[in-house]
């Protein structure tokens, strides 16, 4: 038994990605380079999401030590987990990532520390765990097992839930009822994710109807192809966005595509037809800088240094207003909105800790957040708030996730069944030509 145990060593990536990460290795050890607990250090003051993580593990470990070394192993919660213990500093008496790839990297430091554990236990498979391609890589150079953290991963993201299915067979009486806006009682009919809500496009001859399977009401009801704040939508899929987002019994929507495929613009439409419903309209995204220069180096006060990240929100609220140019009144009734702060923007970090009682929360960009995030979000979720995320899982500007490991990706894969969820993914490019060019050709 003691021989198919295994040393797993986490680097700081993983830590940042989910604080509970040392719990998730079932039977097997894991160790933590001391390297590591000196960047969560630098990393614990701030108000973004990695210094939650940072100090989230930083009380686990305090929590787990007490009165022990941990230096030395320590056993983790429960009589089936493994050992936890922090390496510290020491070179390996063969292969030195510091000599070969330079002494200036923590990086280097923490390879070391698993080489180190690989020689003073040699009947023992050490792997080192990190989101950081490039540390896996060197590992791998020095003969150093390493993989990625693969809790909350999507094993086949090209097969991820669509929210949407064409059919032919319905019967006849079914359609008819739908062309009439009629619910129909679903019975013994034959459906696909029969679990979950489910939009469909349903084919007769020629013609196309539109349909969305209610799980909770066990009905097929029309899907309506009306504009919604005077936002028309161009295509089926649009047209189920906006479904999903005007149904009051549908609390947690999600909404997937690529650039120009309206998802933003659809998730403020709808939130402003149904603005006497909620308290307030929140619009939020995650602040992710170019070129990792964060937003400390932007001149200006808080508004100014995050104006720039959220200028693709106020591009979609000017948008809806040039609909409305011909109605002062309702362009008036906008801008109001926004100096009073019914509708609120700002970014991520500033909505955290606030409590969404009768909110309708638009997230934007959602694919750079991490499961954790995703969580910590919907579980801030007060009574009558409905809460909508959007984006693109394949265009990912947060180091260390990708279309697998993202937070929108693990949301869509694990809440797919659930009767207050709906899903829709947005396959249309709708913004320009020239934009759908870039998304099919280059």
């Amino acid at each position: 038994m003691a021989a198919s145990r295994k040393i797993f060593v986490l680097d700081t990536s993983v830590i940042l990605y989910d604080h509970n990460a040392l719990n998730n290795f079932q039977e097997h050890d894991v160790a933590i380079p001391v390297q590591v607990l000196e960047e969560l250090d630098n990393l614990k003051g701030g108000n973004e999401t990695r210094n939650f993580e940072a100090r989230s593990f930083i009380r686990l470990i305090d929590d787990l030590s007490r009165k022990k070394l941990i230096n030395h192993w320590v056993r983790l919660n429960g009589q089936t987990k493994g050992k936890f213990r922090v390496i510290l500093s020491g070179a390996p008496e063969r292969l030195n990532a510091e000599k070969i790839f330079g002494n200036a990297k923590y990086d280097h430091q923490i390879i070391n520390a698993a080489l180190v554990l690989m020689e003073e236990n040699p009947d023992k498979k050490v792997v080192l765990v990190s989101k950081d391609i490039c540390l896996r890589l060197k590992a791998k150079a020095l003969n150093l097992p390493a993989e990625d953290y693969e809790t909350g991963k999507i094993k086949n993201v090209e097969a991820l839930y669509t929210g949407k299915t064409t059919r032919k067979d319905f019967p006849a009486e079914v359609i008819d009822a739908l062309k009439n806006k009629m619910p129909v009682p679903v019975g013994n009919m034959p459906l696909d994710h029969i679990g979950a809500n489910q939009f469909y496009a349903i084919r007769q001859n020629r013609k196309t109807l539109y349909a969305f399977y209610h799980r909770s009401a066990q009905t097929l009801e029309s899907v309506s192809t009306a504009p919604v704040f005077r936002i028309k939508p161009r295509n089926p899929e649009q047209a189920f966005a906006l479904h999903a987002l005007l149904n009051p019994a549908i609390r947690l929507v999600s909404i997937q595509g690529n650039a120009g495929t309206g998802k933003t613009l659809l998730a403020l439409a709808s939130a402003l037809a149904q603005r006497k419903n909620y308290r307030q309209i929140y619009i939020t995204r995650p602040v992710i800088p170019l070129s990792n220069r964060e937003i400390g180096f932007l001149p200006g006060d808080a508004k100014s240094k995050t104006d720039p990240f959220l200028a693709p929100i106020w591009d979609n609220i000017r948008f809806i207003k040039e609909q409305y140019a011909d109605d002062e009144k309702m362009l008036l009734k906008i801008d109001e909105l926004i100096a009073t702060e019914k509708i609120a923007i700002a970014p991520l970090a500033f909505i955290r800790g606030r409590t969404l009682t009768k909110i309708f929360f638009i997230v934007d960009e959602a694919q750079n957040l991490t499961p954790h995030e995703i969580k910590t979000i919907i579980s801030r979720a007060g009574e009558h708030t409905k809460i909508v995320f959007t984006g693109d899982i394949y265009q990912i500007d947060t180091p260390y996730l990708d279309a697998e490991s993202n937070g929108l990706s693990y949301l869509i894969e694990n809440v797919k069944n659930h009767p207050l969820y709906a899903h829709v993914t947005l396959q249309k490019g709708e913004r320009s030509e020239l934009a759908n060019l870039a998304n099919d050709l280059l």
